[in-house]
């Protein structure tokens, strides 16, 4: 959720050419609908952000994530997945599950501050749910293992950030340790809004240019940017969604400075915010197994059109 690290976003920075791009450079029609939607002013949702969501009682249709065995919150133990040959072969690729379904039963460790480069936040958050229980961590666990099939199926070698084999976290600063480490050609990190009802679709975050304490994103500003304009166009294509109506002038696109995820990475990245789980037809589409399958697919078809060049 665009909220996740528990600190009012920055201001928005709207970006002109992006729609542009989306439009011009993927050839793609449909860019910046808002399906009949006012535009609204980017804000935060009332705390669904830093209000524990528990996962408890999740809508029938989602699968929940399988419970994890106990353990501290060390690197993860997950593996990059052995991939057939393929046009990603020899191509690294990073996906993190925004959040924790167990954050909100260990809030002192989630809570414990960590440097982000441009100051310090909470290790990591709850995140959202919909209003019928269905958690921002769950959803985000479900389209990772479905982007990382599609993304082995082409020969890539991927690493999930976390794999419901720890009881909370990562925090931020770990997860983009995660993708350095790894020397990752991409790094996508998979999220849901929690805003206001009717504010409706999806955005791509991108990293601003940062320099201070541990972050530096100078050199990964430009080809995430290349990689958030694919995936935003992909999606687009993909899931017939729309751009958010209430963030990014309805580019699709979004530059903040105040992400540790975004700011401590080495490597490119970006995070993308599917939809509103707030909001009710965003809620609809973002439990169903079949959206949630689409979803994968556009960042999946992102990710390749980038890696490819």
């Amino acid at each position: 959720m665009r909220h996740h690290e528990s600190l009012p976003p920055t201001p928005r920075h709207p970006l002109r050419l992006a729609a542009a791009l989306l439009c011009l450079g993927l050839g793609l029609a449909g860019c910046g609908g808002t399906d009949g939607a006012a535009q609204a002013q980017a804000g935060p949702s009332g705390g669904a952000a830093t209000t524990p969501a528990a996962p408890a009682s999740p809508s029938p249709a989602p699968s929940k994530a399988a419970p994890s065995p106990s353990r501290p919150p060390a690197k993860s133990s997950a593996q990059p997945s052995s991939a057939p040959d393929g046009p990603l072969s020899g191509r690294t690729v990073v996906i993190d599950p925004g959040h924790n379904p167990r954050n909100h039963l260990h809030t002192a460790a989630i809570n414990r501050q960590v440097d982000i480069g441009t100051g310090r936040k909470e290790c990591d958050t709850t995140g959202t749910a919909t209003n019928g229980g269905y958690a921002e961590a769950e959803f985000t666990l479900d389209v990772a293992h479905r982007l990382r099939d599609l993304l082995r199926a082409q020969g890539a070698k991927v690493l999930l950030t976390y794999d419901g084999d720890r009881e909370f976290g990562p925090c931020v600063d770990e997860r983009a340790r995660i993708g350095n480490d790894a020397h990752a050609d991409a790094v996508v990190s998979v999220h849901a809004d929690g805003s206001a009802v009717g504010n409706r679709g999806f955005h791509v975050i991108l990293p601003a240019r940062v320099r201070g304490g541990g972050a530096d994103t100078s050199k990964i500003v430009a080809p995430s940017r290349d990689l958030g304009t694919r995936i935003a166009g992909l999606f687009v294509r993909s899931t017939g969604s729309s751009p958010s109506n209430y963030v990014g002038g309805k580019t699709g696109l979004d530059v903040r400075e105040d992400l540790g995820g975004l700011n401590l990475s080495t490597v490119p990245k970006v995070f993308i915010e599917c939809g509103n789980m707030r909001d009710p037809k965003d809620a609809a589409l973002l439990t169903s197994p079949g959206w949630r399958q689409k979803a994968a697919r556009g960042i999946a078809d992102g990710i390749s059109s980038y890696l490819k060049g």
